[in-house]
């Protein structure tokens, strides 16, 4: 497995400059940066190029996430909004093809965060992203990136809650390069079994974010990361495994996400580099079987 973070977790908008991360990340001991889509939407070439040749140079591999908009739902009613969301989905894979990324992933079947105030249609939606998913998954495959569907929690999104609905998902839309997303942080709210989820998965499941229970760096909450980490080894799960903490508040990231208070308590960036390193350190030593320290406290 590869170890990797999500940028946001210095940042407080989505469509910050992320190429300053790649280096940091390598330094503080991960193999992987997750980006947004959503700094890929007006970018040229050339600082495409630049970027793929800096995650080279420093030997980082390269992921990317998405909460899409309304205006980019592949479930939609509206026929124009679901023109636009191909038209757009077609532009960020072929943008990732350029970046060396094989890794979507997202609640990129529907819209992300869910806006509770209009009328729900799972069924109708469920069907229409179904056969969206099915075509835009074929152009996923054609670039050579894996478009893996994140299991949200009810409060974020209402088609894929589970591990079970997702896996139904992915096997009526049929498209190899479609796979199975999990993230620790919604399985603990939905899940009966976080284990049992992550056997279901099997070799459907081409994704994985951890982070606590709180939304802060594995380590510091309440998760049962060694019972997680021995569940990716018995499926064989070899991708890789992107920390997605949230711990600070303001901005487009603290509002989408609920950051309400101050998770860092305040932290200077040096700290969240320290924090950040120790963690993965952490998470790399639970993972790796059964003999490793997994009774380290992270918790300060």
């Amino acid at each position: 497995m590869k170890y990797g973070i999500y940028f946001a977790y210095w940042e407080q908008e989505w469509n910050a400059d992320q190429k300053k991360y790649i280096t940091r990340v390598k330094d503080l001991g991960f193999d992987v940066l997750e980006i947004s889509c959503a700094m890929l939407k007006n970018i040229s070439n050339e600082e495409l190029l630049t970027m793929k040749k800096m995650a080279l140079d420093a030997g980082i591999t390269l992921t990317a996430g998405y909460g899409p908009g309304p205006d980019e739902n592949l479930a939609s009613s509206d026929p124009g909004v679901v023109k636009n969301a191909v038209a757009f989905y077609t532009d960020i894979l072929k943008k990732l093809e350029i970046l060396d990324i094989h890794t979507i992933g997202g609640g990129i079947y529907s819209y992300w965060p869910v806006d509770y105030t209009k009328p729900i249609d799972k069924a109708g939606d469920w069907e229409r992203s179904v056969t969206n998913v099915r075509h835009v998954g074929k152009i996923a495959r054609e670039c050579g990136v894996e478009y893996c569907l994140e299991v949200l929690n009810r409060f974020e999104g209402y088609l894929l809650n589970t591990c079970e609905e997702c896996r139904r998902f992915v096997e009526e839309v049929d498209v190899p390069a479609v796979k199975i997303m999990l993230d620790t942080f919604h399985m603990n709210i939905e899940e009966d079994d976080m284990v049992e989820a992550i056997l279901l998965a099997g070799d459907k499941l081409g994704h994985f974010h951890v982070g606590e229970n709180n939304r802060r760096l594995p380590g510091k909450g309440g998760m049962p990361w060694y019972q997680i980490g021995s569940a990716l080894r018995a499926i064989g799960y070899d991708k890789n495994v992107v920390m997605e903490p949230f711990v600070k508040s303001g901005g487009g990231v603290g509002s989408d996400i609920k950051i309400w208070r101050d998770l860092s308590k305040g932290a200077a960036p040096e700290l969240l580099d320290r924090d950040a390193a120790a963690s993965v350190s952490y998470l790399k030593s639970v993972f790796s079987g059964p003999n490793s320290d997994y009774t380290s406290v992270l918790r300060r």
